[in-house]
């Protein structure tokens, strides 16, 4: 046992296979010392500009799932769900009447701008900056102390994120690219898959070739589970949900993949892959890949329209928010066919 208030010991060690793997899926020191970009870098301004002409329709698909009080995080326990609060709005059309008897230039001021004419409203959001659609900056998972191209993990604090932090990313404008779905709920035939199910490697090459697309250097892989279709209709607490497996790592890094997203609540799967161990795709992709991953976004529209034309492929943007030393972000990523 440990002392009231002090660290837990940790009992559940990396366990060899997961440790085998990271060593095979490393980029620390690839694209230098300094590196916080990490699968990112295989974005070049060559692939944007192919990327740019699979915009052929002009169909523009928003991926985000609504930022609101009915999302995915009600049952969570150190996230919630964006709470929106007006702070001025239609009813306060008289605010400078009723703010008579201030005095000074606080008054002045307010029954100055309402003296004309032009009236307006105001808002603003408290949330978890991954609270509904958003990208895990770097900075987000770690193990054994290390983040990302052997980083410390002291270097986050209470002030924010100093390395790997999801403003480095934003500040490059480096997620936009060639986007592409593998839809394996459709592919088994399925409306969702079935709670902790577990997508493999093997299955994801399987999905690509029945799809006659290609996974490559520089794309962004998108992977349908029918996850936020069954919670929209159900609203159902999102636990037990399916997802990638930690072997899919090493196909991605084999495929220069350069980002990866899903539209279920922590993209791999909730079925515990080793002992004690929580979330090891996290581990593997964000700390020794230098991956982002994507959470909760949308794929509905975007895979009907897919399944209609037979083309898995688009060009798709999606920039994070360029908030200094966060460690995720917001995003409303959009797909152009």
């Amino acid at each position: 046992m440990t002392a009231t208030g002090s660290r837990p010991e940790r009992t559940v060690p990396v366990p060899d296979e997961l440790r085998a793997a990271a060593r095979k899926v490393s980029n620390w020191g690839r694209w230098g010392p300094d590196d916080e970009l990490g699968t990112l870098n295989h974005i070049t301004p060559a692939h944007v500009a192919r990327a740019t002409a699979l915009a052929r329709r002009g169909a523009v698909f928003s991926l985000s799932v609504p930022f609101d009080a009915d999302g995915p995080q009600g049952a969570h326990g150190y996230r919630r769900n964006p709470v929106h609060l007006m702070t001025l709005d239609g009813g306060d059309h008289d605010v400078a009447e009723r703010l008579g008897g201030w005095g000074g230039e606080a008054e002045r001021q307010v029954s100055e701008l309402w003296r004309g004419p032009m009236r307006f409203n105001d808002d603003f959001i408290m949330m978890p900056l991954q609270c509904a659609t958003q990208w895990d900056a770097l900075a987000h998972v770690y193990y054994e102390d290390r983040l990302y191209n052997d980083r410390p993990a002291g270097t986050v604090t209470s002030f924010g994120a100093t390395r790997n932090g999801i403003d480095k990313v934003a500040a490059r404008g480096m997620v936009v690219g060639r986007g592409v779905l593998l839809d394996v709920v459709a592919h088994r035939g399925a409306t969702h898959l079935e709670a902790g199910a577990v997508i493999g490697p093997e299955e994801l090459e399987a999905v690509a070739a029945a799809q006659g697309v290609d996974v490559g250097t520089g794309d962004i892989l998108l992977v349908r589970t029918g996850w936020w279709q069954y919670f929209r209709s159900t609203g159902g607490s999102g636990a037990g949900g399916p997802g990638i497996s930690w072997r899919c790592a090493e196909w991605l890094h084999e495929r220069e993949v350069a980002a990866i997203a899903a539209d279920n609540l922590a993209l791999e799967t909730s079925t515990k892959e080793f002992p004690g161990v929580t979330l090891p795709f996290h581990m593997l992709a964000l700390r020794d890949m230098g991956m982002l991953l994507g959470e909760m976004w949308d794929l509905e529209t975007l895979a009907h329209d897919c399944a209609e034309d037979g083309v898995y492929e688009f060009l798709l943007v999606a920039q994070p928010l360029l908030i200094t030393g966060a460690v995720g972000s917001p995003i409303n990523p959009l797909a152009i066919k």
